[in-house]
C-alpha cells in the first residue's frame, strides 16, 4: 500500500461554508483515521487549500464577493483558509495553495508528487462535485492512480455527491472506491472490500435510479 503512495486531502479547511455539508464532522473524523494510519506507515501527506485574495485580484469569474469587493469564501486574511484543527498539518507534510477548483491547476502539486516518486493517490475532501471531482480528474489525466474514499468526501447536497462519485466511477477507468473502514483494513493487511470498474460507463444512472445505482459502490469486491 505505502510504496509510491501519498494521501491527498482536498480543501479540508475552516471555511464556514463547510457547515452546510452533511456529515462534515464524520468526514473529518474519517480523514483523521486514515491520516493517523498514514503517519504510522510513513505515507506522505499533502493538503490543498483553496484561497481567494482579499483584494479580489485573480478571483474566478463571478466569485461571490461582499460590498467591498472582498471574497465571501476562503478569504486569505481570515482563518477560513486554515486546515481544520482535527487534521492539522505536521512538520514534513506538504501544503498546496490553489486559486481554482483543481489542486493541479497552476500549483506545485504535480511537481511535489513527481519529486516524491508518487504514482498512487488516496483522496478525500470537499466539495465532492467541485474541487474533489476536478482534482481527481486532473490526477487521472496525469496518469496517477486514485483511490477515492467516498465517506471522506461531501458536498452541499446528497444528490450532487452521488452524481459526482458516479461520474468519476464511470470515466476514471482504474479508479478504486473505498469506505474508510475498508481502506483501514487494507492498510492493516486485512481482507477488505473495494469497488473498481469493470467497463466504461458501468454505472448508468438516471434521476429515478441514482440511489439504487449508488448503492452498488458498497457492494464491493472482496480482496
Amino acid at each position: 500500500m505505502k510504496e509510491k503512495t501519498a494521501f491527498l486531502l482536498v480543501d479540508m479547511q475552516n471555511e464556514e461554508g463547510t457547515s452546510d455539508i452533511a456529515r462534515m464532522d464524520q468526514i473529518l473524523q474519517n480523514a483523521k483515521t486514515i491520516l493517523d494510519k498514514c503517519r504510522q506507515l510513513n505515507i506522505p501527506v499533502l493538503y490543498t487549500r483553496h484561497i481567494n485574495r482579499a483584494d479580489g485580484v485573480g478571483l474566478a469569474n463571478r466569485e461571490p464577493v461582499d460590498e467591498k469587493g472582498e471574497p465571501l469564501y476562503y478569504h486569505d486574511q481570515t482563518t477560513a483558509i486554515e486546515v481544520a484543527e482535527i487534521i492539522k498539518p505536521e512538520h514534513g507534510d506538504f501544503i498546496i495553495d490553489k486559486y481554482r477548483y483543481s489542486g493541479f491547476y497552476e500549483s506545485n502539486l504535480d511537481l511535489l508528487l513527481k519529486g516524491l516518486g508518487i504514482q498512487h493517490l488516496i483522496v478525500g475532501g470537499v466539495l465532492t462535485d467541485v474541487c474533489v471531482l476536478s482534482t481527481v480528474m486532473d490526477a487521472y489525466y496525469r496518469d496517477y492512480r486514485v483511490s477515492l474514499v467516498e465517506d471522506m468526501c461531501g458536498t452541499t447536497t446528497e444528490g450532487a455527491h452521488m452524481a459526482a462519485v458516479l461520474m468519476m466511477a464511470n470515466w476514471i477507468y482504474d479508479l478504486e472506491i473505498y469506505q474508510t473502514k475498508e481502506l483501514y483494513k487494507k492498510m492493516n493487511g486485512e481482507n477488505y472490500d473495494v469497488w473498481s470498474s469493470e467497463e466504461p460507463d458501468e454505472l448508468q444512472f438516471s434521476p429515478d435510479n441514482m440511489r439504487e445505482i449508488f448503492s452498488k459502490l458498497s457492494s464491493s469486491k472482496e480482496k
